[in-house]
């Protein structure tokens, strides 16, 4: 079973808390009465739960995939993946 799918009810629920606050932030953007700053916490909330949902998913594929597997080259190979998975995240 991958990782994911072990983890699958704390991710799911990462999401959904995600999904609750963009649409908060889309019922202020709609509001004639959005705050500027209500909407710039409410975008930043966003970010940060995206980045961390990232970051958790990250941590388990770094544990699964280039920590656990005892072959060099298999490691060797998913700590590239990994840095590809990185750089794409960084643009």
């Amino acid at each position: 079973m991958s990782h994911v799918q072990q983890h699958r009810k704390a991710l799911l629920a990462r999401v959904r808390r995600m999904a609750g606050q963009v649409a908060a932030l889309e019922s202020s953007l709609q509001s004639e009465q959005a705050d500027c700053t209500d909407v710039l916490m409410q975008a930043s909330a966003v970010r940060g739960a995206a980045h961390g949902l990232l970051m958790a998913l990250l941590d388990e594929h770094l544990q699964a995939h280039v920590v656990s597997p005892t072959d060099p080259v298999e490691r060797a190979a998913e700590a590239q993946v990994l840095v590809k998975l990185l750089r794409a995240y960084g643009k």
